[in-house]
């Protein structure tokens, strides 16, 4: 015995478009996940705009390149090293929660990704401004942090710039952007 259900091509399509927006709209950290260049680009202007550089670009080739870097570190265990000059990297670790325990009293950990926005990391990077002095172009940041990805990030010849991300094993997420041409020259004054 066959049953027909009749469906409506109206209820039809606005079930489809539901479905649609939600894949569209809802947070994913799949290796792979393409970033929202236009957020990344404009967190970098708008820190650029303050000490008058002009704006930067996304360029594809470095963010492959981005992506290629971010690929192999995660290969190595997520470990940070810059591939060269003109690079920032970002970590950020896993979530790591508990809300029952098993029968032997212990808690029960759930790890998953933190939900990272694009301006989430370059506002990070230019939470170093607060120990660079322009007019002496120095840094005095306490030991075992620097000024170097905010130099980076507001870097007035450098024009371009591209991400990636990669989600690691532990999940923990690795971010690079790679910017051309390189900054952060010895000698040389960001603006």
């Amino acid at each position: 015995m066959l049953i027909y259900f009749k469906i409506r091509p109206t209820a039809l399509a606005c079930s489809l478009l539901v479905i649609m927006v939600l894949s569209l709209t809802l947070p994913t950290l799949a290796e792979d996940a393409p970033l929202n260049r236009r957020a990344i680009v404009q967190a970098h202007n708008k820190w650029r705009a303050e000490v008058n550089s002009p704006d930067i670009s996304w360029s594809a080739e470095l963010a492959d390149k981005a992506s290629n870097w971010a690929k192999s570190l995660r290969q190595k265990n997520c470990a940070l090293r810059h591939s060269g000059p003109g690079q920032n990297l970002y970590w950020a670790s896993p979530q790591k929660s508990a809300n029952s325990k098993d029968k032997k009293g212990n808690w029960i950990w759930r790890i998953k990704a933190q939900n990272v926005s694009e301006k989430d990391v370059v506002d990070s990077w230019a939470t170093e401004k607060k120990w660079y002095n322009s007019a002496k172009n120095s840094c005095y940041a306490p030991t075992g942090r620097s000024c170097g990805h905010y130099t980076q990030l507001i870097w007035s010849d450098s024009t371009e710039v591209g991400c990636s991300f990669a989600l690691c094993d532990d999940q923990s997420q690795i971010w690079v952007c790679n910017y051309h041409p390189a900054g952060n020259i010895v000698g040389q004054k960001p603006f």
